[in-house]
């Protein structure tokens, strides 16, 4: 049976087994849609990556991206574990790389230490902020098996939003946030009362505490219970909390996963462009294993 080669890595964190992990498998060449969404929903990670040769010779890879359930346009730690890994391979070219992805295309730069060797990346996301629907504040804080009471709308009411794929985001106080926990039959309910979600519901809590975040972020409904880190949704709340003021740039940290035992840092910015508004998330990565699966 033919054998693909994989590695995982642990992103947005600088310690093995804190961040968000991921498999990237290097060489995707002859794998089908239903064995890469086999092996996702197999390795079991909040997203799995699989890297095929680029359209375009001028980029680095055409790169797909997988959750447990399905396949994403684009997602944040994907982009930065899956950068470091083929950096590590040389893949780069003066420390950047190309990724070809549904939602567009994504230009990730990888940082390096004094020896050389590949320690996070930092990816552009591939579309300006676009914000789409609200919904009640009720609905949102039962998914979290909050009341209320505990969703601050001096910002914004709960809000979709996205910079490649879309996300809810709520604020909430920094009480609430440690406390949430999430309801499925709630996601259930408020997924069923909006058919435009089509199914998919994944609500970005946060507070804000001082001039850093702290988020989790719940996606029940698509196999993610608790996500340890949340590069897109991370990037599209800088873009949101950009619209929200009159500044021309915003840069702030997002930590996260801490509930989980797997805590994160997110470095984000935000900048206006021509009318838009554009988003960048960035963070460590560190190796941790390599192995190969038949199919």
């Amino acid at each position: 049976m033919p054998s693909y080669p994989f590695e995982t890595v642990d992103v947005f964190t600088n310690t093995r087994f804190g961040g968000n992990q991921l498999a990237v498998f290097t060489d995707a060449r002859g794998l089908s849609d239903a064995q890469m969404q086999a092996l996702a929903a197999e390795m079991n990670y909040s997203e799995t990556t699989f890297v095929l040769p680029p359209s375009d010779p001028a980029n680095t890879a055409r790169v797909r991206i997988f959750h447990r359930t399905a396949e994403m346009p684009f997602a944040g730690h994907p982009n930065v574990g899956t950068a470091c890994v083929l950096a590590g391979h040389g893949r780069d070219r003066d420390g950047i790389l190309l990724f070809e992805e549904i939602a567009g295309l994504v230009e990730v730069r990888v940082a390096r230490d004094a020896a050389g060797l590949v320690t996070g990346a930092t990816i552009a996301a591939p579309q300006a902020l676009s914000l789409g629907i609200q919904l009640p504040v009720d609905a949102i804080a039962a998914c979290a098996g909050l009341g209320p009471q505990d969703i601050l709308t001096g910002r914004h009411p709960p809000q979709q939003a996205s910079v490649g794929v879309k996300f809810f985001f709520a604020e909430v106080t920094p009480e609430a946030l440690t406390r949430a926990t999430p309801d499925i039959a709630a996601y259930r309910r408020l997924s069923a009362a909006n058919p435009a979600l089509e199914g998919r519901l994944s609500v970005f809590f946060y507070a804000w505490d001082g001039d850093k975040v702290r988020a989790r972020m719940f996606a029940p409904l698509s196999g993610t219970w608790e996500d340890p880190a949340t590069g897109s949704a991370s990037a599209t709340l800088a873009a949101l909390t950009l619209s929200l003021s009159d500044e021309d740039n915003i840069a702030f940290e997002i930590a996260q996963g801490v509930e989980m035992g797997r805590p994160s840092l997110l470095q984000v910015t935000a900048r206006r462009v021509g009318g838009e508004i554009r988003a960048t998330v960035g963070g460590g990565c560190v190796p941790v294993l390599r192995g190969e699966a038949t199919v």
